[in-house]
């Protein structure tokens, strides 16, 4: 008997355990951390029930092959720590030999942290081009009081960070649409990056772009040079909104002409939507409360929903 109850311990220390609610990033991910506490559950309770622990192997032999995979979490290496404001970073990932991450446009990669014993996970877009060889990168920015931002902040050169993905994703081709309209807020331009560029490497695709970032401050835009390179291209078009700038005037004159201060509202909404050069698709992304402002804002410009993807 008394192995029994043993055995009977061992397995239960073997039992995957169900993810808590700050394990789920909330974006829809598909398998999300539940679907994957589910199908490990039932290999669980197969195996168990055929007193066969060699069938709770397979989960294990995947992760270590360093792809990414959307069922379990790999390791992948830091390779360089960039600040870009006081709360923003930029984090290079090592990928192994040229691999690349091979994500479609706009994807997000799922990360897992541990906070105080707690288990967080998050949704990120890589702002690297998607057939970038031996490396990926990622925007993120820290929030005083976030559980994932104190695990990123101990971040440095060298650390190992677990991923999993890829997942979502905007489904671009090439001239589908004749003018894209992309609405971001902060962190936001993250997945807007790999689809502008995509298609300023393309020549073949002259579909127009209209980027509207919305930031506090000048200070605050990240990535300037990228975003003033791409600019340059004939198709594309950057407009900046700085809700907490007063005045033009300190600005470099560069960026006077394409700069608006204050919110980004209903009425400078209808200006944006007039001055394309064709009936725009547009992409939104920023927190749930700048989604739900751009919706409003666009239905009043008389943009359908139908004309709108929100990542």
């Amino acid at each position: 008997l008394q192995t029994m109850s043993g055995n009977e311990d061992d397995w239960l220390a073997l039992k995957p355990q169900e993810p808590s609610p700050s394990q789920c990033c909330g974006s829809g991910c598909k398998p999300c951390i539940y679907d994957v506490y589910e199908k490990e559950l039932a290999q669980w309770e197969r195996a168990k029930a055929k007193q066969d622990k060699s069938l709770l192997m397979e989960k294990k032999e995947q992760s270590n092959n360093s792809e990414l995979n959307p069922d379990t979490f790999t390791a992948f290496n830091i390779s360089s720590v960039e600040q870009l404001t006081e709360d923003t970073y930029q984090y290079k990932f090592e990928l192994p030999g040229n691999s690349s991450l091979r994500l479609s446009l706009g994807q997000h990669i799922v990360l897992r942290g541990v906070v105080n014993g707690l288990e967080v996970q998050r949704a990120y877009t890589p702002i690297s081009p998607g057939n970038a060889e031996g490396y990926f990168e990622v925007l993120m920015k820290c929030y005083e009081a976030g559980l994932m931002s104190q695990y990123i902040k101990t971040w440095k050169k060298g650390d190992m960070v677990f991923w999993r993905g890829p997942f979502g994703g905007f489904p671009y081709r090439p001239n589908k649409h004749g003018e894209l309209l992309m609405l971001a807020s902060g962190t936001g331009l993250a997945p807007m990056l790999p689809i502008l560029q995509s298609i300023t490497d393309d020549e073949e695709d002259e579909t127009f772009v209209t980027l509207v970032g919305c930031f506090c401050t000048f200070d605050k835009i990240y990535l300037k040079p990228l975003l003033q390179d791409l600019a340059r291209y004939w198709n594309i078009r950057i407009f900046y909104v700085l809700s907490q700038e007063t005045s033009l005037e300190k600005l470099p004159w560069s960026y006077q002409e394409n700069t608006y201060t204050g919110r980004l509202n209903e009425d400078l909404m209808k200006t944006i939507v007039k001055s394309c050069r064709r009936k725009p698709f547009v992409l939104i992304c920023g927190s749930s409360e700048f989604n739900e402002d751009m919706s409003r804002y666009l239905k009043a410009a008389g943009i359908e929903e139908n004309s709108c993807f929100v990542f």
